[in-house]
């Protein structure tokens, strides 16, 4: 994979955006794109990390964390994210907060034709589940996204989503 941006400089902007917000769990799917933040949140013993085996677990982990008082950000990639349509009915039938982070794949210079439907799709699926949806394309705009997704979350009780553009990860190379 090659980078246009240095991963660690964006996500450690998303890394003190949930810092300054009091998430004490963040649960992930296993993901290229978020491995920075994972690592950095792995690192922080006031910050509980959930791997999960599906991302729809970690829309119900968010409802758990938040009746226990706790904040919670979920990290997918966005193939990820038709996993967790039903889950989200949840969200938005009890008011719950639910804070997505989810890095884009059949996006930009994609070489795997299976990711572009999904790709496609995320942005207009969360619309009609009522998530609040920014797109980020460039590193500086990351740190002011996650802050308005937070305050969208946590203090509306709602989804909020930030999609993080395959130009923030980098271009992905097909290796034999």
């Amino acid at each position: 994979m090659t980078e246009s941006v240095p991963q660690s400089v964006w996500s450690q902007s998303i890394y003190q955006a949930l810092k300054l917000a009091k998430v004490g769990q963040v649960a992930y799917v296993p993901d290229a794109g978020h491995k920075s933040l994972i690592d950095t949140c792995h690192a922080d013993a006031a910050i509980t990390t959930i791997a999960l085996t599906t991302e729809e677990e970690g829309v119900a982990m968010s409802a758990g964390a938040w009746l226990g008082g706790v904040r919670a950000a979920l990290l997918m990639q966005s193939s990820g994210v038709g996993n967790c349509i039903n889950m989200m009915s949840l969200m938005r039938s009890c008011r719950f907060p639910l804070l997505m982070l989810v890095t884009m794949r059949g996006e930009w210079e994609e070489f795997n034709p299976w990711q572009v439907p999904m790709g496609e799709i995320v942005r207009p699926t969360l619309e009609l589940c009522e998530a609040t949806v920014t797109h980020v394309e460039a590193p500086e705009k990351v740190a002011e996204a996650v802050q308005a997704a937070v305050q969208l979350a946590f203090g509306d009780d709602r989804i909020a989503t930030v999609l993080l553009s395959q130009k923030l990860i980098g271009r992905k190379v097909w290796v034999k």
